[in-house]
């Protein structure tokens, strides 16, 4: 019964994702690190009085505090960076796209289990794994060619993409690691308070601290949507779930979340995906499928 609450914690996080890049968009004029330091910030100012008198309750071990450090570092600042810089460039490609090519993630997961907590990979793993990166190459050049001659920042955002699934993959497993023995909502408030101390500086160091000037009332309303649902809230309910789920299983459930953008995309912003995407889209949601399967 715990195993079948978690599976639906996930998924439900993994819905709130998918509403969370329309938000994150529409953010487009503020740089996207001062977007992630700030919703970072009103996550922490909101999740702090409901954990405080628990946080220092809680016994971290060395070990645990580099784990937290690493999951606010890896997670929380480069993984949100380079996904939200990605979304700020669909002018070269599609709000879908960005999150197909986000949720090859289960590879990246499933290599950190293996490292970290010692979950066996099946023998099937690495021919998953590599058809699964080919239909992305295919998802975001439908024509299987790259010009890097024409100013278009397509594989630019792609990386940014790709990027942010290695860093969330590995997070997963390090998330993992640090519910083992300690509640959901006190790992979520570390993880929020890290980030925003690491991504507060890092706006610090790349000059962009007058930016926050810009940030107008409906804006910060924004932010506090994000931190109260697709940030906050969806964090807490992922790691509830993730807590009884072993990864190779929560990250098949998070396929939802590629599936309920394309959707958005087609609902919203009227993109489609051309003939030859549908296919590769098809192949690598199968493809990630069968690496998430626990007996292959």
């Amino acid at each position: 019964m715990k195993k079948q609450k978690g599976y639906i914690f996930i998924v439900i996080a993994a819905s709130l994702w998918a509403l969370d890049g329309v938000v994150r968009r529409s953010l487009y004029s503020l740089p996207p690190l001062v977007i992630v330091s700030l919703e970072h910030i009103v996550g922490s100012l909101l999740l702090f009085p409901f954990i405080a008198k628990q946080v220092f309750k809680e016994q971290f071990k060395k070990t645990e505090w580099i784990a937290l450090v690493l999951i606010s570092l890896f997670s929380g600042l480069l993984g949100t960076l380079w996904f939200t810089t990605a979304l700020l460039m669909t002018n070269y490609i599609s709000f879908s796209v960005v999150f197909l090519l986000q949720k090859l993630q289960p590879i990246f997961a499933l290599l950190a289990a293996r490292i970290l907590l010692k979950e066996k990979l099946s023998k099937n793993y690495l021919v998953w794994a590599v058809l699964a990166l080919i239909a992305a190459y295919f998802v975001t050049f439908p024509t299987g060619r790259v010009n890097l001659n024409t100013g278009d920042k397509t594989l630019q955002a792609a990386l940014f993409a790709l990027g942010a699934a290695v860093v969330w993959g590995a997070s997963t497993a390090l998330s993992r690691f640090s519910l083992l023995k300690h509640n959901e909502k006190v790992v979520t408030g570390m993880r929020f308070f890290i980030t925003s101390v690491i991504s507060l500086l890092a706006v610090v160091i790349y000059g962009l601290f007058p930016a926050f000037a810009r940030v107008t009332p409906f804006q910060l309303g924004q932010f506090a949507f994000i931190a109260i649902s697709t940030g906050m809230v969806a964090i807490i309910l992922y790691y509830k779930g993730l807590k009884t789920t072993p990864v190779h299983i929560s990250t098949l459930l998070e396929l939802v979340f590629p599936v309920l953008a394309v959707g958005i995309d087609m609902f919203l912003y009227k993109t489609y995906l051309v003939p030859v995407q549908i296919i590769a889209a098809v192949v690598l949601l199968f493809s990630l499928y069968n690496v998430a399967k626990k007996n292959l």
